[in-house]
């Protein structure tokens, strides 16, 4: 059988499986809760698995692989400020805004949350937080379908825009209807898929070339610089600015709406300790994965004479070359699982904005549940389609538009939620300075160059939005005693380490 034909039945039985999933969840979604938060009934597995596969998309086997084919173990500091940032924000996070955003009336998505949180700027807090995140997943959806399209135009020598358009299409499919069970427990798979293949494509490699010692000395025997974490590919000293930009990617878990989904749609905040285990071992294995198949992908092009136009391919050049058809299918379906884990997530998180945070919230507040999960399906279609349009470009590179949107997302939302969290003091109108100077200095500062502002836009980002915190709080009047008791009754909750399902305890 054509190698061709082989690969090609392997990703529709893949794809099969996953419009499987999406329809049982369909018959599982009664209502917008269920839609849209899966009714809070995941457990650690699937919290956890979906939470990191929802989070890493395609970069993880095309963008962070191609980094460290290019850069060598300068990739290493990026690595480490995602895993940092994983741990932490679990710790800080999860818990938290699993008990509050079902203490603050149920809110189902973040800026509800921040609405119900300070009700002195209820009514604005909500859309312009929804805003944002309109504007920032536009580019990250887009940087899914990027992926995508170099995966369907590498695989199956589509033209690229038809590979981007069949790339939608897959991911809609199965969101449009499932919503977020559907999206969770894909991702489920989904992760599992993931970090196999990163382990599976360097393992190999390793054994074809010689294993990881004569691999590493070939590198130095190359570049010596690619085993300098210290020091780029010339040999030049990697400066604090660019540690810190590397680093600072750690700060964009904070402000993630699609992940904060994932703690507020846990059945019991007492399985959150095992799901951060879960997630941070999770992510330490795919951040390790990755890293060795760009490394190893060096020597490999080296030895066979290979020249890769574009570092982010190396992932799929290795397992096309050195696998059978079927299994190359398999790994090669990974791409595809990171890139639907993480698109279906961003186009549920936009479409629960949509209908939760502007269409009833300043049209309908009445709507029934029946017609919000229309217009929830309706934003599924506009936003997916809108994505699509900007990631026609063949030139873009995914890991510049993730890095865009991630740092819009963590400057704007990262600190006004853990001041919202850890700050009784904290008000409505420090909650919008924080998320409006967050996300504009993001945009500012990345139409700047040269000098200082060479710095990743996230961390000035993210301070200049603490800073608004702390002093529109203080500026403004205290929290009213309404919020001030809902903040008391959540810590009070927080020090009990027996608390479970929420909605039955309050009741």
């Amino acid at each position: 059988m054509d190698n061709q034909i082989q690969i090609t039945i392997t990703f529709l039985i893949y794809f099969i499986a996953m419009l499987g999933i999406g329809y049982i969840a369909w018959l599982r979604t009664k209502n917008s809760s269920d839609y849209f938060l899966g009714g809070r009934s995941l457990g650690p597995w699937s919290a956890a698995l979906s939470a990191g596969a929802s989070d890493m998309s395609g970069w993880l086997l095309l963008g962070l692989p191609g980094y460290a084919f290019a850069a060598g173990l300068e990739a290493v500091w990026l690595g480490l400020g995602l895993l940092g940032g994983t741990w932490l924000n679990w710790l800080l996070v999860a818990r938290r805004l699993r008990i509050y955003s079902a203490i603050a009336n149920d809110s189902l998505t973040l800026p509800e949350f921040f609405s119900n949180r300070f009700s002195d700027l209820k009514y604005i807090l909500q859309p312009v937080s929804a805003a944002f995140i309109l504007i920032f997943f536009l580019f990250y959806t887009s940087s899914g379908l990027v992926a995508g399209g170099k995966l369907f135009e590498s695989v199956f020598g589509f033209d690229y825009e038809l590979a981007v358009i069949l790339g939608m299409l897959s991911v809609v499919s199965y969101t449009l209807f499932g919503g977020f069970l559907a999206v969770c427990w894909t991702d489920l798979v989904q992760g599992l898929l993931m970090s196999a293949a990163l382990l599976i494509v360097p393992v190999t490699v390793l054994e074809v070339t010689g294993g990881a010692e004569q691999v590493f000395t070939e590198i130095e025997q190359l570049n010596p610089h690619l085993t300098n974490m210290l020091t780029d590919v010339q040999g030049e000293a990697l400066s604090i600015i660019s540690v810190l930009s590397l680093l600072g990617w750690g700060l964009g878990y904070f402000g993630q709406p699609h992940i904060m989904a994932r703690f507020k749609a846990v059945q019991s905040s007492s399985q959150l300790t095992l799901a951060r285990r879960i997630a941070v071992s999770w992510t330490g294995i795919c951040m390790l994965g990755a890293l060795l198949v760009g490394l190893t992908g060096i020597i490999y092009t080296q030895r066979q004479g290979l020249v890769l136009d574009d570092p982010e391919a190396i992932f799929m050049l290795m397992v096309n070359t050195l696998f059978h058809p079927v299994i190359a299918g398999i790994l090669l379906a990974a791409i595809l699982a990171a890139i639907m884990s993480t698109a279906d997530s961003q186009l549920l998180v936009c479409s629960t904005a949509v209908a939760e945070d502007f269409y009833r919230n300043m049209l309908r507040p009445n709507a029934s549940q029946g017609e919000m999960l229309m217009v929830g399906r309706i934003a599924v279609v506009g936003i997916a389609v809108l994505a699509t349009l900007l990631a026609l470009n063949p030139e873009s590179s995914v890991l510049d538009m993730v890095s865009y949107a991630w740092a819009g997302f963590g400057a704007a939302f990262g600190p006004a939620l853990l001041f919202s969290l850890y700050w009784k003091r904290m008000n409505g109108l420090g909650a919008l300075a924080g998320i409006v100077t967050g996300g504009v200095t993001v945009v500012v500062w990345r139409s700047m160059s040269g000098g200082f502002f060479d710095i990743y836009e996230i961390i000035p980002g993210f301070v200049a939005a603490s800073l608004a915190v702390v002093v529109f709080s203080l500026m403004g009047k205290a929290p009213s005693d309404e919020d001030s008791e809902t903040f008391q009754k959540v810590h009070s909750l927080l020090k009990s380490p027996s608390v479970g399902n929420l909605e039955e305890e309050l009741r």
